[in-house]
């Protein structure tokens, strides 16, 4: 048998739950605002500042933070879906279903740019690039001509700026827009307008807004 993982103490047991709460409320602060001041995410999450900054020394490491875990659930979720033996359209629609679901793209959507970006994060980033492109040659029998491995994160990013003060209602139109979204990359279908996207097109994004500032 594995051994059990060690009790935390009372300390470490509050100081993981302070964190949670700090990165839970920052999530919310910063998709709403991404100029919010770090002082709303302590308020939001009933912390006080001085035990944010211990945890978060500046604001970008807060962001960091988020993205990194944000990226982290996309690579979980894409291992799984390049693991699942179903056939490739199954897998890769229910990939995307959760993908949606979890909501990963209002973070890339709302804090490109506000922050430079460690080369751990770089790294973690060619990572999942690396995943993308062999999920899309798994199914890319499927799939109507001229698309590419990059029209994967416009799609999640478009149903992701739907976006109500409802949160039910906004997961049930992203689920209803993300279907006919699907719908509209399986072949045989007319052939797509306009060049498709270019990796530097995205990545520049990470960058551009600190460079205009």
């Amino acid at each position: 048998m594995t051994p059990s993982a060690a009790p935390r103490s009372g300390r470490q047991a509050e100081a993981a739950r302070n964190d949670q709460l700090i990165l839970d409320a920052a999530r919310e602060v910063f998709i709403a605002d991404p100029a919010a001041p770090v002082s709303e995410v302590a308020k939001r999450a009933g912390v006080g500042i001085a035990a944010l900054y211990r945890r978060y020394p500046s604001k970008e490491d807060m962001l960091r933070k988020l993205c990194a875990d944000g990226l982290q659930r996309y690579i979980t979720e894409i291992e799984a879906a390049l693991a699942d033996e179903r056939d490739p359209w199954t897998a890769f629609a229910g990939f995307m279903d959760r993908i949606v679901a979890a909501d990963t793209h209002s973070l890339t959507q709302r804090l490109a740019g506000t922050f430079l970006p460690t080369e751990d994060l770089y790294r973690e980033a060619a990572r999942a690039q690396d995943l993308n492109v062999a999920l899309f040659e798994r199914v890319r029998g499927e799939l109507r001509p001229g698309l590419v491995v990059d029209d994967i994160a416009w799609m999640l990013e478009m149903v992701a700026a739907i976006r109500l003060s409802d949160p039910e209602r906004t997961a049930q139109l992203r689920q209803r827009y993300l279907a006919l979204l699907l719908d509209g990359w399986r072949g045989p279908a007319a052939p797509l307008p306009g060049p498709p996207p270019a990796g530097a097109e995205m990545g520049a994004r990470w960058t551009q807004g600190r460079l205009a500032r």
